[in-house]
């Protein structure tokens, strides 16, 4: 990705936290100008459209999976698999208005663009249940199956953004809310589990300081 200005990381940050709390639609760019003590004109000059602000913005997201996967480092699995939760989380907190909003702008889903990586997404977690079945961590064979599973837990993390926001009308997730929700995720998970590997996971989310 080509390098931006400082002024256009201060453009889309301004877009990012509008765009979270007002939604796309009901944001102008008057109004991110404004907010920025900036001409409109200079901010078109930027980006010419308030798409053109929500497109840039969905590739710096797809860019940030694209690198968590490329560098991720391999450790235990119980340490795998918080930072693959914790990750995503965080992601879809910090752009929230792209999986609600893209519609207004795309017409599709943010998952149906070819290099969206939320399809990778998904087969990490898929790879770290095979991994907890490889290991002989699950109390008996999974009747559900590991793709049900992973569905299940996938959908949990996704939209505990929406519930923070939407249920208890939060503007900003701190990390206890964070670790909330990363322990809903658990909780769905944690009765395939065998004990000794619940206390390994749980441990490894208590290590965590955000």
């Amino acid at each position: 990705m080509k390098a931006r200005s400082h002024t256009a990381d201060r453009i889309l940050e301004a877009s990012r936290k509008a765009f979270n709390e007002k939604g796309y639609a009901a944001t102008s760019v008057t109004e991110i100008a404004t907010s920025l003590d900036m001409s409109q004109g200079n901010l078109t000059y930027h980006f010419p459209t308030k798409r053109d602000l929500a497109i840039a913005l969905e590739d710096d997201a797809i860019l940030s999976m694209r690198e968590y996967r490329v560098t991720k480092k391999n450790g235990s699995l119980a340490d795998n698999y918080i930072d693959h939760i914790l990750f995503g989380m965080q992601l879809t907190w910090r752009y929230r208005f792209l999986l609600r909003d893209r519609i207004h702008y795309a017409g599709a889903p943010v998952g149906q663009r070819p290099d969206s990586e939320l399809i990778a997404d998904y087969e990490g977690l898929v790879d770290l249940l095979k991994r907890i079945d490889e290991e002989g961590l699950f109390l008996r064979d999974n009747e559900q199956g590991i793709d049900v599973l992973a569905r299940s837990l996938w959908i949990v993390s996704r939209y505990w953004g929406d519930y923070l926001r939407e249920l208890e009308g939060l503007e900003q997730a701190s990390w206890t809310d964070q670790k909330r929700g990363i322990q809903h995720h658990l909780a769905v998970l944690f009765p395939y589990l065998k004990v000794s590997a619940r206390r390994e996971f749980k441990t490894a989310l208590d290590q965590r300081q955000i």
